[in-house]
């Protein structure tokens, strides 16, 4: 079964930056370089178990909400980030991502 590491990596970094916490600051307490988080949040380097455990705790997150639908053979993996996504935008936003939907499908 793959990872999708990239959106792990997205959600570290929502829930650091939602936290007010700088990268610096989160590697410090992990005894990790900037740079390996910066790789981490960019999905380049495989995280371990042990230090996603060591995140959610500091960043006061559930493990689960790191990784949930991350398999790639999940079918719902891409649905469910893209919701999340749909959320942050505004009413005009969410319009112009509707009209580009039906553009796409009529395109076919």
């Amino acid at each position: 079964m793959n990872v999708d590491y990239k959106l792990i990596g997205s959600r570290i970094k929502a829930a650091r930056k939602g936290k007010g916490m700088t990268q610096e600051t989160l590697a410090e307490k992990l005894d990790v370089s900037i740079g390996y988080i910066s790789q981490v949040e960019r999905g380049i380097t495989k995280i371990s178990l042990d230090l996603l455990a060591a995140i959610s705790g500091i960043l006061e997150c559930d493990v689960a909400a790191l990784i949930t639908e991350s398999a790639i053979v999940s079918e719902n993996y891409k649905a469910t980030e893209f919701a999340g996504e749909l959320r942050d935008l505004t009413s005009k936003e969410r319009g112009l991502v509707l009209a580009f939907i039906k553009l796409l499908k009529d395109n076919r």
